[in-house]
């Protein structure tokens, strides 16, 4: 809201930590240094801390351009260990007599360093992969080793994709075909006699009990898969007659991805686990249940159920997934099944941010710092003056409302033709002055009127960023998703300008626009500081999840730069960059909608040619002009700042 004004000599750190809600939101692996840049420890305490700009100047030298993606690995490492750490811990604690097995559901970042990284850091934990298409089982089955970790096969299917899971059965793999529908029962039954091997089955149930938050719909009896209760007794029924019902080993239910509410987990599981009793009694030998995703990510720090946030920890979702299985196998006298998770979002979120370069700023009003009196001679100019002149404490909304109405008349006025330009430019700049006075008057109060929080949005600037919101940012277009968002520098500096943010796409609706708050489901601005003649980096955090992979090719601009980075206690940083990857360059994405690099450079050659013959260019130059275009097709599609 309206903020106390305050000087650069009081501004502080922790100020600075507060208002960008990092202390909240980055759980110890992101803080602010006493240089005012943003630093990230991906193994927290226990390991060294970096400054992102540091790496953004190393990949810059080493031929990265914006925006850039930055992978900090030993991050996801640490998110794995940890996953895995609150899961024992909650066995240990409540004395379950099992165990627990996770897989990483591979939708939720494919991308090849990521699921490597995630099978090597798991490999201590035996943690799997859980696929849901054939593409994905492909991915899975070539880089899964461990033959004590799982893989869970998701999704509808078809005998393609049944053999091939088969396959990997053949291979000694636990692969888990999960039945989404009752005619999968009868394709496995036939694939098995025709392949001779056992499979593992695990029936998807259609749980009552719903999500919570942007992605509910994906829970409850409409959901899109699952088994509802007559299903499940149909396919146990198949299962039996082939007489395959030991083949029954695992039950999976799924609420929905970023659940914010505890409460929600706790009924779905417990939903869950009288499904695995009551199979396992039927004569079943089940071994696992799988209480699917949904555990989410704190993006705005406010511990609330807003779709954004969470209002539990990790530690609290495991205990909580322990007891409840415990509590409800105990009470029907059954043994305790594996427990497994496909937890995707908050293992990927955290260890990738973009990096993006503001390159200019649109400023809706041009305040004066030394307002000066109006030299054009109208009433309307001189009605507008004198209320700016005679705002007071005592009358600050009624000057805002009488300038409301002179601007709004000299508009009026304009379009009928009645009114000049430096007459409606009079009126307008006096606007400005005036509402600029009365915010100082709210700053600090302990209420403020709505219009007045809506008129300290329309002083926001637009900061023009070298990025697409459609490829990097696509679920907060689509769903409103929040991301944390702050500058990676200069927070030393009280920033003093508001601001949303426009990407470059040629689209009204490339605008980030929204951002978090502690105490409120989200602000339409975010504080920044005034541009200088020096680069102004902003990083948009958490981005790990569902953005990397989902993005479209909304004017063809593509993926964009990335930097993988380890930590290494023997290089003087603290680090070092293992990889860069280069961004998609003008002639891929041309060739994804069936633009070949040769084909057009071929009808450009055709066009300089005739431009030749008929004297507009001479043939050094049309040459010289068609290698320029050809070499574009191999350049980087987004802006080159340098």
């Amino acid at each position: 809201m309206i903020a106390e004004k305050q000087e650069d000599t009081e501004w502080t750190i922790e100020q600075a930590r507060d208002l960008y809600g990092i202390n909240r939101w980055g759980l110890r692996y992101f803080d602010i240094d006493a240089a005012g840049q943003v630093t990230v420890a991906p193994l927290k305490e226990q390991g060294a801390s970096i400054a992102i700009v540091d790496v953004v100047r190393e990949a810059q030298e080493q031929g990265l351009h914006f925006p850039m993606l930055i992978r900090f690995h030993d991050l996801l490492r640490n998110r794995v260990e940890r996953i895995n750490r609150a899961f024992s811990e909650a066995i240990a604690e409540a004395g379950y007599k099992n165990r627990y097995s996770g897989v990483y559901p591979i939708k939720v970042n494919q991308l090849r360093e990521v699921v490597e990284e995630i099978l090597d850091a798991g490999q201590a934990f035996h943690h799997g992969l859980e696929v849901g298409s054939k593409p994905e089982l492909h991915a899975a089955l070539a880089l899964h080793e461990d033959q004590e970790s799982l893989i869970v096969c998701n999704g509808y299917k078809d005998r393609d994709y049944i053999r091939m899971a088969l396959l990997g059965r053949k291979l000694g793999k636990k692969v888990i075909l999960v039945v989404e529908k009752v005619e999968e029962v009868s394709q496995i039954i036939s694939a098995v006699k025709k392949m001779k091997v056992t499979p593992l089955i695990g029936f998807r149930v259609r749980l009552m009990s719903g999500g919570k938050g942007k992605w509910e719909k994906s829970g409850g009896e409409n959901a899109k898969f699952g088994l509802s209760t007559m299903d499940i007794l149909r396919a146990s029924r198949l299962l039996k007659e082939a007489g395959m019902e030991d083949c029954l080993k695992l039950i999976h239910f799924h609420i929905g991805s970023q659940v914010p509410d505890i409460l929600t987990i706790k009924k779905a599981v417990r939903e869950g686990a009288m499904f695995y009793a009551k199979l396992s009694k039927m004569g079943h030998a089940l071994e696992y249940i799988d209480v699917g995703g949904g555990l989410g990510v704190d993006y705005d720090g406010s511990r609330t159920t807003f779709h954004s946030s969470i209002n539990y920890s990790l530690n609290e979702y495991a205990r909580d997934v322990i007891y409840n299985i415990m509590d409800v196998c105990d009470a029907e006298g059954v043994g305790h099944p594996v427990v497994i998770s496909e937890s995707g979002r908050a293992l990927v979120a955290h260890h990738s941010l973009l990096v993006v370069q503001t390159f200019g700023n649109i400023k809706k009003a041009q305040v004066e710092e030394e307002p000066v009196a109006p030299t054009v001679k109208h009433k309307l100019v001189d009605d507008a003056w004198d209320a700016y002149q005679n705002i007071s404490e005592n009358n600050p909304l009624e000057a805002y409302h009488d300038a409301q109405q002179y601007k709004l008349e000299a508009q009026t006025r304009f379009e009928l033709g009645l009114l000049d330009l430096e007459v409606k430019a009079e009126v307008e700049r006096i606007f400005w002055l005036v509402g600029v006075k009365v915010l100082e008057f709210f700053q600090g109060a302990e209420y403020v009127p709505d219009e007045i929080v809506e008129l300290e949005s329309k002083y926001s600037d637009q900061y023009l960023c070298n990025f697409s919101v459609f490829q990097s940012l696509l679920d907060h277009w689509g769903f409103g998703q929040l991301f944390p968002i702050m500058p990676l520098h200069r927070l030393n500096e009280q920033p003093r300008r508001r601001g949303t943010l426009a990407d470059i796409t040629c689209d009204s609706d490339g605008v980030v626009s929204k951002f978090i708050n502690l105490f409120e489901e989200g602000v339409d601005t975010l504080p920044l500081h005034e541009l200088n003649d020096q680069p102004y980096y902003l990083g948009i955090f958490l981005t790990g999840a569902y953005q990397d992979i989902m993005g479209d090719l909304h004017n063809l601009f593509g993926r964009v730069n990335e930097a993988h980075v380890f930590l290494d206690e023997d290089e003087d940083e603290g680090y070092y960059i293992e990889e860069t990857i280069p961004g998609t360059t003008m002639e891929k994405v041309l060739a994804l909608v069936q633009y070949g690099e040769n084909d057009l450079a071929r009808k450009m050659k055709r066009q300089f040619d005739r431009a030749i013959k008929e004297d507009r260019l001479r043939p050094n130059e049309a040459m010289r002009l068609l290698n320029e275009y050809t070499r574009g097709l191999r350049g980087y599609t987004y802006l080159n700042l340098d």
